[in-house]
């Protein structure tokens, strides 16, 4: 049924287009009908009081389609006061700490954190419940950005807590790249995570964003993307760039899963990462960090990136793992560097070995590595679940 009055979503999507900041596509014109539909039945009121099953919305398709960008519009333009938005993995991190909260606390613990010691279902300890009843208090609607399921402790928890959570009338908004049916594909023992895939299905109006090309590709085609020295003209050129691909969107932390820790990166937008050469260099960070970011972000900006000595040979080497990651996993790169590739190392432990890096950086700033479209989603599933 058509809307009788412009829906909030709608005008704050018209106010950015009048403003400049998006463009108007119509591929992002249908999901914003989907979303409008979405905001208009979360408005609705139920019998008594109670509010009504809600059907949620999962919107998929290739980076830089603007499913962040409309998702954050109907998040901040709903007027549903009880709502969380978060990344998925770190929303799947809150729900494992939870989980090892309720199993390793006393009573005093739990009542503490769930206001209640003991599970609802019958014959067992069964975490899942409290978890679910904790989480549906704290908002009846949950927005994710870039759903991807790629650990096997997410995967065999999914199914049982969204089915607890939709029992408790939770709706879902969840941006990702992949259809459904393509989440956890060729994981380890994907049949028990099928069930989750059908309730998605069943409680969700699945919409695919597709569009010819990704916008920010668009936008970063003929851009320079390697500025040096650390000036202020190098560094506006910089901000700049990420200002213009970031088209609005607000910045928030993620946190990676790694090894049983977590790898956080500060400034992220969707699937565009940004973070100093002191942050990923001089840490002591490891191949598999530097694969989760590559896996994560189809653009990282990499600012502060300083000429290096032989004292430095631990953060040279580190550069080059994280090249090396991002390389292999065709993700786009924009850095602030002191000086051009070449001079970034000339001496030290493994300068020899550093000039393949150079080589990989002035292939990762031309024009063919930036228009290449860099998403073999099979081919990185498989790598992640090798």
């Amino acid at each position: 049924m058509p809307l009788t009055m412009t829906s909030r979503i709608r005008n704050a999507y018209d106010i950015r287009v009048e403003e400049g900041v998006i463009a108007p596509d119509p591929q992002q014109l249908e999901l914003l009908a989907a979303l409008e539909r979405l905001e208009a039945d979360l408005s609705k009121k139920g019998l008594f009081g109670r509010p009504p099953e809600v059907k949620g919305i999962y919107i998929w398709g290739p980076p830089g389609r603007g499913k962040s960008m409309l998702m954050d519009l109907f998040y901040s333009a709903t007027p549903e006061q009880k709502k969380v938005r978060a990344h998925f993995h770190a929303f799947m991190a809150r729900i494992h700490d939870l989980v090892k909260q309720w199993r390793d606390g006393d009573g005093r613990t739990r009542k503490a954190v769930f206001g209640t010691a003991h599970s609802s279902k019958k014959g067992g300890d069964d975490p899942i419940p409290p978890i679910a009843a904790l989480i549906a208090s704290e908002a009846r609607l949950l927005c994710f950005d870039e759903l991807q399921v790629t650990d096997i402790a997410d995967a065999m928890i999914l199914g049982r807590l969204f089915e607890a959570l939709f029992e408790k009338k939770v709706v879902l908004a969840v941006t990702s790249n992949r259809a459904p049916e393509d989440l956890y594909k060729n994981g380890i023992n994907r049949q028990l995570f099928l069930p989750f895939i059908d309730i998605l299905r069943e409680r969700c109006e699945v919409v695919e964003t597709a569009g010819a090309r990704d916008f920010r590709l668009d936008r970063m085609a003929g851009a320079k993307v390697w500025f040096s020295p650390l000036d202020d003209a190098a560094r506006s050129g910089f901000e700049t760039l990420w200002s213009d691909l970031r088209g609005g969107e607000p910045e928030e932390p993620v946190a990676l899963p790694v090894l049983g820790r977590q790898v956080r990166v500060q400034r992220t937008v969707g699937a565009m990462a940004r973070a100093t050469f002191n942050e990923l260099c001089g840490s002591p960070l490891g191949p598999q960090d530097y694969l989760a970011i590559a896996r994560r972000f189809h653009t990282l900006f990499l600012s502060d990136v300083p000429t290096l000595s032989p004292a430095n040979h631990h953060e040279a080497r580190r550069l080059v793992t994280l090249i090396d990651a991002l390389y292999e996993a065709r993700t786009r790169l924009v850095v602030l560097a002191e000086a051009e590739p070449e001079s970034l190392y000339a001496e030290g432990v493994g300068a020899f070995e550093f000039e393949r890096t150079v080589s990989r950086l002035n292939e990762m700033r031309s024009a063919s590595w930036l228009e290449q479209r860099g998403d073999d989603d099979e081919a990185e599933e498989a790598a992640v679940h090798a």
